[in-house]
């Protein structure tokens, strides 16, 4: 297969030369750029043949656009084929880089095309970035039709969009690409370049979650697996990261008593051992240590190792703290003595630190999945009618305060991070949180 062969992507439109003058090797995103708008991946609700924008196409009717989504999805590449489809002449212009002179200037071209009898569609990158003058800029040109305006956007265009641009445009919102859409994007990468990626199946379902959506870093990443040299065994997801993630800077390990002295109060408080807590808490004031640094820790261990179990613990952390601040040494260290007592002779549980470990996992593996509609703000006439805040339920209007609603993104079940103890103030936090589920599933039975 050629290795010219389509796929997507975008966002920065190359410069306006023919391909067959361009010298050097191209990378494969812009390779693999889709020549026809059906070769776009992951966006049929505008381009399928029910879609949006296929159907302006049949009807012949074009309007100026915004195209609202995230990096690496399509837009440029969409506009670019949908001046080809239109008979327009395409004109790309990027917010980040031009002015009130190069807007002018493509203006009259556009005029001069128009005199000529052909239309042009002007392509705006990054359309955000144009202050709310030269947004009303736009306003004559697209009215009296001598542009097809088609900006492209990753902002809200509710808020980042002057009012009056908006209502003499249609808004696109373009989907993040889903793992399907990812997947077949990779299949292209591969025929292309006649060669499979070295990956085990659980390595490329990890790179395709590491894309995070976006089509031209899933194919940057690509690109790079396809110049290992072949032979070797496949990478699994331990090895992928190896290679494409960037290294974590180091620590400075000179100072080893330093490190050793905190992880022994950390564990006699963890253990529930006063006694040995201030022991190493002394140890390491007579040792030279800065009792900012120390409260610094307690407090970080409040919130770890104690958690919900006593909720007293951080604010008197915070407290035993700021304490220090306003006496200073000596004086102010006996508030942090007393509070490496408190922290050590307090239940513990480390329930929401936990939970908290399991949310940031989870939502790496995710990505950027939108919130459910029902949960969305609309302050806007745009986002009512896109449905956003629809089906809302007001917990406090709710049996017992409580709704039972969905708060979870589409295409997650929902999950269990935080699981109370059954120590301290935690236990009560238990029970509430099971007569919660009790609730939710009554709810379930009756849909």
């Amino acid at each position: 297969m050629s290795a010219d062969l389509p796929g997507l992507f975008d966002d920065q439109e190359p410069p306006p030369v023919s391909r067959a003058s361009q010298t050097g090797p191209r990378p494969l995103a812009d390779r693999l750029r889709p020549r026809a708008l059906g070769e776009v991946i992951g966006q049929d609700h505008l381009l399928g043949p029910a879609g949006t924008l296929t159907g302006m196409l049949a009807r012949g009717t074009l309007p100026s656009l915004i195209l609202w989504g995230p990096p690496g999805v399509g837009k440029t590449t969409i506009a670019r084929l949908l001046a080809e489809a239109a008979g327009l002449a395409f004109q790309p212009l990027s917010a980040v880089f031009s002015g009130v002179a190069d807007l002018k200037r493509a203006f009259d071209e556009a005029r001069t095309r128009r005199r000529n009898g052909r239309g042009t569609l002007l392509f705006v990158d990054e359309i955000h970035r144009f202050n709310r003058a030269q947004q009303d800029g736009f306003l004559p040109v697209v009215e009296d039709g001598t542009v097809t305006l088609v900006g492209a956007t990753t902002e809200n265009p509710s808020f980042a969009l002057n009012g009056a641009l908006l209502s003499r445009c249609q808004v696109l919102v373009l989907k993040r690409l889903d793992d399907a859409a990812l997947d077949a994007l990779l299949a292209r990468a591969e025929s292309a370049e006649d060669r499979a990626l070295p990956l085990t199946l659980e390595a490329r379902a990890a790179l395709r979650a590491m894309a995070d959506g976006d089509g031209r870093y899933l194919l940057n990443m690509a690109e790079q697996l396809l110049a290992v040299p072949p032979g070797g065994d496949p990478l699994d997801p331990a090895a992928l990261a190896a290679l494409l993630a960037r290294r974590a800077a180091l620590y400075d390990k000179d100072r080893e008593e330093h490190f050793n002295l905190i992880s022994a109060l950390h564990k006699s408080m963890r253990g529930s051992d006063p006694d040995a807590a201030l022991y190493w808490f002394a140890r390491m004031l007579t040792g030279g240590e800065d009792p900012r640094y120390i409260a610094r820790r307690l407090t970080r261990f409040a919130a770890e190792d104690v958690g919900m179990a006593d909720p007293r613990a951080l604010p008197l952390a915070v407290v035993a703290w700021e304490t220090y601040e306003r006496l200073g040494s000596p004086e102010g260290e006996l508030a942090l003595a007393q509070l490496v007592v408190h922290l050590a002779t307090a239940p513990k549980s480390n329930a929401v630190y936990a939970a908290f470990g399991a949310a940031m996992r989870a939502a790496k593996e995710t990505g950027s999945l939108m919130p459910p509609q029902n949960i969305l703000n609309a302050p806007t006439k745009l986002m009512r009618e896109l449905g956003y805040g629809e089906g809302y339920e007001y917990d406090h209007d709710a049996e017992a305060g409580f709704s039972g609603a969905n708060y979870w993104p589409d295409g997650i079940d929902r999950q269990r991070f935080y699981r109370p103890t059954d120590r301290g103030a935690e236990a009560a936090v238990a029970e509430r949180m099971a007569q919660w589920d009790a609730l939710r599933a009554r709810k379930a039975r009756k849909r």
